[in-house]
C-alpha cells in the first residue's frame, strides 16, 4: 500500500467496459505529512474519494482485488481516503 493525494480527476469517454461508471482520479505518491512527490499516477476510486484528500493505494496485482475492480483491466486503486496518520507517536496528518 501507499499514501497518495489526490490532485485531480479525469474523463474517458472511450474505455474499456469494465471501467464504464467508475471514477478515475490523478494521484501523486505523498509522505505522511502529505507532501507530494514523484510523477502522477490514474487510480480507480472505490471509495468516492475526491480532490485534496489523503488516500491509500494499492497496485499491480493487488489493485484486482476489490469487488469493484476484480477483474477489471487497472493497475491502481483507492481503497480508502485517511483520517489521520500518526508515526512514532506524533499526529504527522489530519482530514480537515
Amino acid at each position: 500500500m501507499f499514501i497518495a493525494k489526490v490532485i485531480g480527476t479525469t474523463v474517458s469517454t472511450i474505455k474499456d467496459e469494465k471501467l464504464h461508471g467508475r471514477k478515475l482520479l490523478v494521484l501523486r505518491q505523498s509522505d505522511e505529512t502529505g507532501a507530494v512527490s514523484g510523477k502522477p499516477y490514474v487510480a480507480i476510486d472505490t471509495v468516492d474519494a475526491g480532490v485534496g484528500d489523503l488516500v491509500l493505494t494499492a497496485s499491480g496485482s493487488s489493485a484486482r482485488q476489490t469487488n469493484i475492480t476484480k477483474d477489471t483491466p487497472v493497475d491502481a486503486v483507492v481503497m480508502a481516503v485517511i483520517d489521520s496518520l500518526e508515526v512514532n507517536g506524533a499526529v504527522t496528518f489530519r482530514k480537515s
